[in-house]
């Protein structure tokens, strides 16, 4: 008797490729909505802002960003996705040179709007890219890289942002975010392929056109819990380096470390979820999981603070937060595209990222606010509790709405792959 050989079939090496692009485009622009915080303590300790408008400030490229994601999410549906990558990483660029000439708190404020508004178009596209190439036995991992890119871009700006702001201001700071949208928008142009798409009228895609949300509270629940998942995120990735520099005096350079080791360990993080979910075969479970570890670090953090920070435990129990923090955002984007399917994904991609970059506009002026009047023992112990709340949100189980097409060029037959 013959055997046949079901294991899946390699991913081209052109696709990885592909994903490799898709991380640049959105780590480039999380060197603007993540980046610009680490402006904090320059705009507190040299421009004299208090740290509650330093934090509306900065909160404004999360701001640019949430309104306008749906709209690209519509865009990518229509046009594709190498078009909005690249458009959106150019125009971002831009808006990063209007902010670095600006001479005003304000005119510096409406720039970070339009460069959040901007590098927006990556939150949704890239992700639509991961989940039109790679297969569904590979898919968690793929977004699991894609999603690395926001702790990476982070990372970059934690690393670089902070030392030249100290030494040469804030304008040098800018300059990080403006060269790496620039270098984003020429490598999408060049590397995105747009995957392809059933037709509408192609049999068993009736389902897949119609609306997500239509009876259904599966996407509802998954955006929900990623709305309480994504405040925790929000402290870390904003408040981190202040607590160090600006709550315990450490030397810029040094924190700077920590937070970048942290966001590393972060992107690593993400990968590791996504593989686990792929040989689990569930997106919910592992996100489950995320949201029990996020209650234990935060509230065991907030413990820390309260009898004494920053100690080797204090710091250790920061970077673990950082790291569960950012872990939930690749299963909720996968689940959520999966289910929406290839004719929806992007506007339900929109609003998912919508929905998280509100409450990260919303959270980080409120956590500032906080973090002043009550300290950081009570605002590590708050995002416990939003974690908290999130738990019962996250559907027990994966439901699949359709049978979402396995990409072409995916497996052996990668005639129809992209070129690029």
């Amino acid at each position: 008797m013959r055997t046949v050989d079901r294991s899946p079939a390699p991913i081209p090496a052109r696709l990885w490729g592909v994903l490799a692009a898709s991380v640049l485009v959105a780590a480039a622009s999380a060197t603007v909505t993540a980046g610009v915080a680490f402006l904090i303590p320059a705009l507190h300790d040299d421009r004299g802002m208090r740290l509650t408008t330093a934090g509306v400030l900065v909160a404004m490229p999360v701001l640019g960003t949430a309104v306008s994601l749906i709209a690209w999410g519509a865009l990518v549906d229509r046009i594709g996705e190498r078009i909005v990558l690249a458009a959106g990483a150019g125009a971002a660029a831009l808006a990063v040179a209007g902010a670095a000439a600006a001479r005003s708190p304000v005119a510096t404020g409406a720039w970070f709007l339009l460069a959040g508004a901007a590098s927006a178009a990556a939150h949704s596209a890239s992700g639509r890219v991961v989940v039109g190439w790679f297969p569904v036995h590979r898919r968690g991992l793929a977004m699991g890289i894609r999603q690395m890119a926001q702790p990476l871009g982070a990372a970059i700006g934690a690393i670089s942002m902070p030392l030249l702001a100290r030494a040469h201001g804030v304008s040098a700071a800018l300059l990080v975010p403006l060269a790496l949208n620039a270098l984003a928008a020429l490598v999408a142009w060049v590397c995105i392929t747009d995957p392809p798409r059933p037709a509408r009228q192609a049999p068993g895609s009736g389902a897949l056109v119609t609306s997500p949300y239509r009876g259904a509270r599966y996407l509802p629940r998954i955006h929900s819990a990623s709305v309480l998942l994504v405040a925790p995120q929000a402290l870390m990735q904003t408040y981190l380096l202040v607590w160090l520099v600006v709550g315990h005096r450490w030397d810029p350079a040094s924190a700077g470390v920590v937070v970048t080791v942290a966001q590393i360990a972060g992107a690593a993080g993400r990968i590791a979820v996504g593989a686990l979910s792929d040989r689990t075969g569930s997106r919910m479970r592992p996100l489950r999981l995320v949201a029990v570890a996020g209650i234990a670090g935060s509230l065991g953090l907030a413990g820390a603070e309260a009898w004494g920070a920053p100690g080797a435990l204090a710091v250790t129990l920061a970077v673990a937060v950082t790291v569960i923090s950012t872990a939930d955002n690749g299963l909720a984007f996968t689940a959520v595209a999966e289910y929406a399917g290839p004719f929806w994904s992007g506007r339900a991609l929109g609003i998912q990222n919508t929905s998280q970059f509100l409450m990260v506009a919303a959270s980080t002026p409120l956590l500032a606010a906080v973090i002043e009047h009550a300290g950081y023992a009570a605002t590590f112990a708050l995002s416990g509790v939003l974690a908290a709340v999130a738990l019962p949100m996250v559907p027990r189980a994966d439901v699949r709405r359709a049978s979402v097409p396995e990409p072409a060029g995916a497996g052996t037959d990668a005639r129809r792959g992209p070129s690029g």
